[in-house]
């Protein structure tokens, strides 16, 4: 049974993904932090709100999932309905897988049949290229949304004092901030990396066989191919206007992440110690620093390292009454109705796939991610 070789082949995951789990969970209990709110700390928040953030998460999926053609262009044009249905399924895998696993439904489920042949003036899309795509999507997704945490860190005024540790995590204000700009920097390496071996491969190549080659020439041509592929994804750089409509269209999924966020957080009573509400520039923070706290190996579900990300960021903004009380509340609904939405539409996208079976050999070829052609 495919579902029992995939549980065998990544046993050693999945038991790290429990420890983990379990590890984080025992931090936040111990911190006097909640994955699931007392009733009092329900007492403000408005409830329409979840219809609206429910809307809001629509909107959000969208743009996510369809700004994809803009990269699979200059193989082959992909319509949206199709990548409605693909990135509904993986989004899920992602989620439910630890380590993010999930990442090659996607590339897996979009891929050409191998038996497909090139017709209509279009290429069959290869794993690799796929898999190319996602790594480029994924490359400029941290530059950006990092870019978005480094601003908001400068430019909106905290909380004063600033206190020295995160509410109830063994953890220091200044770590959290300096974990932001270090994963600014990271991405910077990272799309910097991947846009030399796109504009000037040969030199990128002899250059890494040149240096990583005094320690490993086995070593270096792998990561010399490793990178020549993920460079591939970069196309949509040599097409000016798929560049522009995946810039415009990545810039409004990232605008009603933040937006979403804001609403929920000020319909749960997430306010400041003089009783105003959350701002964007706030919310544009939060979304930083949660995406900062789940490139940590995380576990299925991301269960601890998303509320963990989103503590650190409100004891920036709001005072310690509101995080452990209405912040609790946010961080709950937040994270359920995420994980309520994505479940959901991958159920019924799973209706629209014919191919659905794929998603779980995918999972099964995860380990070959780059290597496969």
């Amino acid at each position: 049974m495919a579902f029992t070789r995939f549980l065998g082949h990544h046993k050693v995951k999945l038991g790290l993904s429990v420890v983990v789990t379990l590890g984080l969970w025992y931090t936040l209990h111990k911190g006097g932090l909640k994955i699931v709110p007392e009733g009092g700390d329900f007492q403000h928040v408005h409830w329409w709100v979840l219809s609206a953030y429910a809307v809001i998460l629509a909107v959000v999926t969208y743009f996510r999932s369809t700004r994809w053609r803009f990269l699979l262009r200059s193989i082959a044009s992909v319509p949206k309905k199709r990548l409605l249905v693909v990135s509904a399924i993986g989004f899920a895998a992602i989620l439910v897988m630890p380590f993010r696993l999930g990442e090659i439904v996607r590339p897996y489920m979009i891929r050409s049949p191998p038996n497909e042949r090139a017709r209509d003036g279009q290429r069959p899309i290869t794993l690799t290229a796929a898999t190319s795509s996602v790594v480029a999507e994924r490359v400029i997704d941290g530059l950006y949304v990092s870019i978005v945490l480094a601003l908001a860190l400068l430019l909106v005024p905290t909380v004063h004092p600033l206190p020295d540790a995160v509410v109830g995590i063994p953890v220091t204000v200044h770590q959290v901030r300096m974990s932001g700009y270090a994963m600014l920097l990271l991405f910077c390496i990272l799309f910097a990396t991947i846009s030399v071996f796109y504009f000037a491969r040969s030199w990128a190549h002899r250059t890494t066989l040149a240096i990583v080659g005094r320690v490993s020439q086995k070593l270096a041509e792998r990561l010399a191919t490793t990178f020549e592929k993920f460079a591939d994804g970069l196309h949509v750089f040599g097409r000016g206007r798929d560049a522009f409509g995946f810039f415009v269209e990545t810039s409004l999924y990232w605008l009603c992440n933040a937006g979403g966020m804001w609403l929920l957080a000020w319909g749960c009573g997430v306010v400041h110690a003089d009783g105003s509400g959350p701002t964007f520039g706030e919310a544009c923070a939060l979304m930083g620093m949660l995406s900062c706290a789940i490139l940590i190996p995380g576990p299925p579900g991301l269960l601890g390292v998303f509320q963990a990300g989103l503590y650190a960021g409100m004891t920036m903004y709001f005072p310690t009454r509101i995080v452990v009380g209405p912040g609790a509340a946010f961080v709950f609904l937040l994270y359920s109705s995420q994980v309520l939405f994505q479940l959901l539409a991958a159920g019924v996208a799973l209706l629209f796939e014919g191919r659905a079976a794929g998603a779980l050999k995918a999972l099964e070829s995860a380990d070959a991610m780059v290597a496969a052609p």
